[in-house]
């Protein structure tokens, strides 16, 4: 098995499906497809960039991955560097998991992270990732600020 940061987008529509697939099991196939459809234009643009893929393969397959994307503010106290990242898509095939896979993918990506000298990383963990995290060092986060969004 290989643990690595993908330099190409080889595999990364499949197992990004995989995981919403899993994560989203009400996901519609025509929302799947509309998905796939717009994947391949975002890796093009944005993998290597401002988005990091770390990819277990195994024979050729892939099995588990970790995304990462960075985001750059104006710097203020809170990141005084200016750059953040967001952890997406930890994911590891049902087969595979309780295996370290996805804790090899972290620690590459939390390495890569300290060597892209971003302020912090940040995710939101699902209860089967919780304790992972919380190895890894991740805590829980709080503000005083009230999380909101807009839906267009």
């Amino acid at each position: 098995m290989n643990i690595f940061r993908a330099q190409n987008a080889s595999g990364l529509v499949d197992i990004r499906l995989r995981y919403l697939r899993e994560d989203f099991p009400d996901m519609t196939d025509a929302e799947a497809e509309h998905i796939k459809e717009g994947l391949p234009r975002y890796y093009a643009k944005h993998l290597n960039d401002d988005f990091f893929a770390y990819i277990a393969e195994d024979e050729g397959r892939v099995i588990g991955s970790a995304f990462l994307t960075v985001t750059e503010f104006p710097p203020n106290t809170s990141f005084p560097n200016g750059r953040v990242g967001t952890v997406l898509n930890v994911f590891t095939e049902a087969s595979r998991r309780r295996q370290g896979i996805a804790t090899a993918l972290m620690e590459l990506l939390i390495s890569d992270a300290k060597n892209m000298e971003l302020d912090y990383i940040e995710l939101k963990a699902s209860k089967d990732g919780y304790p992972l995290y919380r190895k890894l060092g991740f805590e829980k986060s709080s503000s005083s600020f009230t999380p909101m969004k807009l839906i267009l």
